[in-house]
């Protein structure tokens, strides 16, 4: 169980660093949590810094109130996890230096738990009514099996997979680019409070920070890390989706698409050197599982 010193340098360092800093975990690895915190302190840049980067970093560390945002987490009825806490999924270590700092969760289930049995659900944020239909269909009957349904609480597919895993009161988790606190996108403003409510909201960034483009992208990488694997729904060529397929297949998930209609099955994704994965799976051999 993480110390409280620990815990608390280890939610400032959330407002420093960008999410999936390598730098930052490797400084985490040698020097600790409230070290490394205390070297912002200094002029001299920890090693692998420039000191253009170092000044940019010591400039986010100053004033900061850690204490403050796990007083607004735990107002929120939330709490912050950090690695070697009890809820920590251990899975996310396989991001290596580019695994989160910590997590802001929002929600009662445990993590931990809920992520041992769990499949990713994302694509297209401008789907098809049918994709949509897919999407909330994959929700409900995976969550109705014992599935939790992770996604990004995105329009679209994203949405819909977690309004179908709403819908049969099943497991779904919603990882954030932004602070749990903030609902984002507004128009999916109270989807997200039914996920916080029902579910889990989880996010690297603390209480009160807003998305950005590239927050976006990185918050893919623990969806990806996160499950056991990744369904890809009506995604296109260059969208946020493939980036969590092209995780998934790096980090050794299952990894399927549904371009075509689903009771035909799911296709595997193709590997980074276009060959097919040798993954045989299919969306039924999901849905069909035995419960927890």
């Amino acid at each position: 169980m993480t110390g409280r010193e620990e815990r608390v340098a280890r939610a400032a360092l959330t407002r420093i660093g960008e999410p999936g800093d390598e730098a930052m975990n490797r400084w985490l690895d040698r020097y600790g949590a409230v070290e490394t915190l205390k070297a912002f302190g200094s002029d001299s840049p920890l090693p692998g810094a420039s000191r253009a980067r170092w000044a940019g970093l010591r400039k986010r560390a100053r004033g900061l109130d850690p204490e403050a945002d796990l007083d607004t987490i735990g107002g929120l009825g939330g709490r912050f996890v950090c690695p070697g806490d009890p809820e920590w999924p251990s899975q996310l270590e396989d991001l290596g230096d580019g695994r989160p700092v910590g997590l802001w969760v929002r929600g009662r289930a445990s993590l931990r738990m809920w992520a041992l049995r769990s499949v990713a659900v994302v694509g297209s944020r401008a789907c098809t009514d049918y994709g949509a239909h897919v999407a909330a269909t994959l929700g409900s009957s995976l969550a109705s099996r014992g599935w939790t349904v992770v996604s990004g609480a995105a329009y679209g597919v994203d949405g819909a997979a977690h309004s179908g895993a709403l819908a049969v009161e099943g497991a779904t988790v919603a990882v954030l680019a932004c602070g749990v606190d903030v609902a984002y996108p507004p128009g999916n403003g109270e989807l997200i409070r039914r996920v916080g409510e029902q579910g889990l909201l989880v996010a690297e960034l603390p209480p009160g920070d807003h998305p950005t483009r590239s927050r976006f992208v990185l918050r893919n990488r623990v969806i990806a890390a996160l499950t056991r694997g990744t369904v890809v729904v009506e995604a296109e060529l260059r969208s946020g989706s493939l980036v969590t397929a092209r995780r998934a297949l790096g980090l050794g998930r299952l990894t399927m698409g549904v371009p075509r209609p689903i009771h035909q099955g799911a296709a595997p994704i193709p590997a980074p050197d276009r060959r097919l994965t040798e993954t045989t799976l299919h969306l039924t051999s999901l849905t069909d599982a035995p419960g927890r």
